[in-house]
């Protein structure tokens, strides 16, 4: 598939590569559809007892979203677009069988998003996380909002969401919103599969109901991720939009005004 790599490596076990090196493993919509495509076949399939995600390189797991195609969107795109992602992460939490999410290097907009779907998170040394959407003059819309501040809590998630700013693995763990932190690729991966062993040995009617019953704590609340959803759209429609999108493609500071 095109951008997506997928394999089993240890029995029942897929490993799902975001593979646009190029683009830093960008999250276009046809990468969308595909991510998708992947996940409701690992729900049907008996091979898969488990899942890894990562990205391939050194530089990232998921840098973000696709600046050049979200900045010519209008706001009725831009709302079916935040819909989509938050519908595919949802797929992904509500997965029953185990997700991890593997984080070499940038994991950050969307791939910040996407690693928090996912049921644990492994990072190495070098990962970064972030919610920089606001330097585009535009907030988190794949439910950034919602997953940061059950994660890291309310304040922090406020503080990391208005201020862009990204921090190290390190300070994810310490935040909770990493699991653990390793040294190299290889590291991460062999932890990866030690936790899915051990996951393997379970019950796998017992591991999803776990899921299940985890998730129901931290439901899937409508209002919030509604909220979250219309404001990304609306965010799409202003001149500081326009701004941010067009300033980080031409490589340069935004000058936002407020319009």
């Amino acid at each position: 598939m095109k951008n997506i790599r997928t394999h089993f490596d240890h029995p029942h076990v897929l490993t799902v590569t975001m593979s646009r090196p190029a683009a830093l493993n960008a999250l276009d919509n046809e990468t969308l559809d595909g991510l998708r495509e992947i996940i409701q076949e690992a729900y049907q399939s008996v091979e898969t007892r488990s899942i890894i995600i990562t990205g391939e390189g050194e530089k990232a797991f998921v840098a973000g979203a696709d600046i050049r195609e979200l900045s010519s969107l209008n706001a009725q795109q831009a709302l079916v677009l935040a819909e989509k992602g938050q519908q595919l992460f949802k797929l992904i939490a509500d997965c029953p069988k185990p997700v991890i999410a593997a984080v070499n290097g940038f994991a950050l907009g969307g791939g910040c998003e996407l690693a928090m779907a996912c049921h644990v998170r492994i990072a190495t040394e070098n990962a970064k996380f972030g919610q920089p959407e606001i330097s585009l003059g535009i907030i988190p819309g794949y439910g950034g909002t919602q997953r940061l501040a059950q994660l890291v809590g309310r304040g922090k998630a406020l503080e990391l969401i208005v201020t862009g700013d990204t921090i190290t693995a390190q300070e994810a763990k310490d935040l909770g919103l990493v699991n653990h932190v390793v040294a190299t690729r290889e590291e991460m991966m062999a932890l990866a599969h030690n936790i899915l062993g051990k996951v393997s040995t379970k019950s796998p009617l017992a591991v999803a109901r776990a899921i299940q019953s985890v998730n129901a704590g931290y439901g899937f609340e409508t209002d919030g991720y509604r909220a979250e959803a219309e404001n990304f759209a609306a965010c799409t429609t202003t001149q500081d939009f326009k701004e941010g999108t067009t300033a980080f493609l031409e490589k340069r500071k935004p000058n936002f005004t407020g319009q």
